[in-house]
């Protein structure tokens, strides 16, 4: 089923889509990629991967990994969806996305770069970031950080250095939407290397092009222990979703 997106009347531009899977997955434990794991019936993945394929607006989904053969495996009958492309990544999460940035075709101008292990990301949410990109030119969704966040120079025990506002702290989440040409000029003149990159827009941000949030959801976690996987079930089992 081919799902509604924003202002589809008022597209005149593709959509690129980046999955980077290129990962160890070393905080899941037990040797295992949380990419190939079973979330009721699918892997985390193709859930991932379905999100996307599901829009009208989406063309093309190209997914860095170092397992090729595995993530074919993974995403099962999507991986004969002609959108899909699987492109060796790289070392660390922003080498993979420069990496899956260069076969990105100079006619589509917007590319979304979406954790392969965030399966719940809905509609709704896709749709509020790409609205925001093409308002302001780059966006990605947020959820204010709850914790008090402590400034220290660890590893601890360590002594506290200040305690930091956290009215002004905002998480970050994916899928993050940019010009592709930013982007791609973005990486060419990053100041720091890229495995010192830890979010997709940074890169923007350090080229002085304008990042914007947009309000993210619970619901639209990220895999990274066996608990995830337990939680996400739980979203599931509490909400029917379409992937």
């Amino acid at each position: 089923m081919t799902h509604r997106y924003f202002g589809a009347k008022d597209l005149s531009d593709r959509i690129a889509v980046i999955l980077p899977a290129a990962g160890s997955s070393t905080r899941f434990g037990g040797g295992r990629n949380k990419l190939l794991e079973s979330l009721d019936g699918r892997t985390v993945l193709a859930r991932s991967a379905a999100a996307f394929l599901s829009r009208a607006d989406v063309s093309l989904l190209i997914i860095a990994t170092r397992d090729a053969g595995s993530i074919r495996t993974a995403l099962g009958d999507l991986a004969n969806d002609k959108r899909v492309k699987i492109v060796a990544g790289g070392e660390c999460r922003a080498q993979s996305v420069h990496a899956a940035l260069s076969h990105v075709p100079a006619d589509v101008e917007w590319v979304a770069i979406h954790d392969a292990a965030r399966p719940l990301v809905s509609q709704p949410l896709i749709d509020r970031v790409l609205k925001a990109a093409h308002e302001h030119g780059a966006a990605g969704p947020a959820l204010q950080v709850a914790l008090t966040v402590k400034q220290a120079a660890g590893p601890l025990p360590a002594a506290v250095e200040k305690t930091v506002p956290r009215s002004t702290l905002w998480a970050m989440q994916t899928p993050q939407i940019a010009r592709r040409q930013e982007l791609v000029d973005a990486f060419a003149s990053c100041p720091i290397p890229l495995e010192q990159i830890t979010d997709d827009l940074q890169v923007l941000e350090m080229a002085h092009k304008p990042v914007w949030l947009v309000e993210g959801e619970e619901r639209n976690l990220k895999i990274t222990s066996a608990i995830d996987l337990e939680i996400a079930t739980k979203f599931l089992s509490d909400a029917a979703s379409p992937f």
